[in-house]
């Protein structure tokens, strides 16, 4: 072989290792597990406020009638 040819190989094995450096911490992944009863309470607090967004919409859309008046003879 000659020496232009080893040199050619040793940079490929270079670039090889340095993507295998890069890619493989690439494939990791994180699960973070949320307590059940946490994640069931959030979630409920969120529906509540989003119903109470709903209704104060609803409220200041449609203002309340007025009283019937009574009268006496």
């Amino acid at each position: 072989m000659r020496r232009g040819q080893i040199e050619f190989g040793k940079t490929w094995l270079v670039i090889a290792g340095l993507l295998a450096v890069v890619a493989l911490p690439a494939c990791v992944t994180i699960n973070i597990y949320f307590p059940a009863a946490a994640a069931e309470k959030a979630a409920d607090k969120i529906i509540d406020e989003v119903w109470q967004l709903k209704q104060e919409q609803e409220g200041a859309q449609n203002p309340p009638a007025a009283a019937p008046t009574t009268t006496t003879p």
